[in-house]
């Protein structure tokens, strides 16, 4: 059984351009979709499409339009009952493979809501193997609540696994808390690495695009060596990184052609964790994180892969 936890989920809409972005000016779409979104929900949804034990926790009002939108998706979940409404993430596609997005403002819970989901994620975490705490913070809690929800998870299931993927004042809380809190993976991004140890993202990102993966294998190996297990660091369209105690890799996705990079990272956290659930070492893993992610960045706006999208033999797995 894989959990997942997303505290501000949000409605996904995509609208996909028949033209170059035009700031400034009126850009006409040619389709727009709406769905259920969320770092969290992605990863249950790619989980479930799968065929693998999933549920998503997430806070929404029974009559919110995310419920709607997560029953027509078709993903097992769990709503934690709350006053205000989900937010709506916009992203523009173009036929030239760019992505513009903007991110609606979250909700803030209330102390009330907050001991719901703790109590939910407990309860849900007493079977689980993986759980996935992924996403944004909501307003009204403190930045590092992450480390008290690990904890939650720790309490109610020492054998559970606890995976972890937020950014920016979330993310560089984990550091000031892993006396108390250890994930056993987390999955930043190149920009999230560099925020993690204090360098430019920015450059870690570039030097992967160019083939050099070692400054990204280094900042890895720091985060690795404060004792969170696996460390899995995915560059876009440079494929990703693992680190972890026994080893380090580097997959290349193959050439597609990118119609939505959205949920791309989810879907390779997905991946990943399907992965090590089913028995498979960490280079397989690898490549199945890489072919989900690389799936994902090949279907429109936030749809997810399923098995016969994922191109396992054309990702290549080389040890660092």
């Amino acid at each position: 059984m894989i959990v997942t936890l997303t505290p501000s989920p949000s409605i996904d809409a995509t609208l996909r351009l028949d033209s170059s972005l035009k700031v400034g000016s009126v850009n006409r779409a040619i389709d727009v979709t709406r769905v259920a979104g969320g770092k969290g929900v992605n990863v249950s949804h790619a989980i479930h499409a799968a065929g693998s034990e999933t549920v998503a926790i997430f806070p929404a009002a029974d009559t919110d339009p995310f419920i709607q939108l997560a029953r027509q998706s078709d993903f097992p979940f769990v709503n934690v009952p709350m006053g205000a409404a989900v937010r709506t993430n916009t992203t523009l596609t173009d036929p030239d493979g760019f992505t513009t997005k903007a991110n609606g403002p979250g909700p803030v819970l209330s102390a009330e809501d907050q001991q719901a989901i703790i109590d939910q994620l407990s309860q849900a975490s007493r079977t689980a193997d993986y759980v996935v705490l992924a996403g944004s913070l909501p307003g009204g809690v403190d930045e590092a609540w992450y480390a008290t929800l690990i904890q939650v998870v720790h309490a109610a299931n020492p054998r559970a696994k606890v995976a972890l993927d937020t950014s920016d004042k979330n993310l560089k809380a984990l550091y000031r808390t892993l006396d108390r809190a250890m994930p056993d993976l987390i999955k930043p991004n190149g920009m999230e690495l560099g925020q993690l140890v204090g360098e430019d993202g920015d450059y870690l990102e570039e030097l992967a695009r160019y083939g050099d993966y070692r400054e990204v294998a280094r900042a890895a190996r720091n985060v690795n060596a404060w004792g969170i297990s696996e460390v899995l660091v995915t560059l876009g369209a440079a494929g990703a990184i693992l680190v972890t105690h026994t080893g380090a890799w580097v997959a290349k996705p193959p050439e597609i052609e990118i119609r939505s990079t959205v949920g791309a990272g989810d879907s390779a956290l997905a991946g990943f964790i399907l992965a090590r659930e089913q028995g498979k070492d960490y280079l397989e893993s690898l490549r199945t994180a890489v072919a989900y992610g690389t799936a994902a960045a090949g279907l429109p706006g936030t749809s997810v892969p399923r098995p016969e999208h994922i191109d396992l033999e054309g990702t290549k797995v080389t040890e660092l």
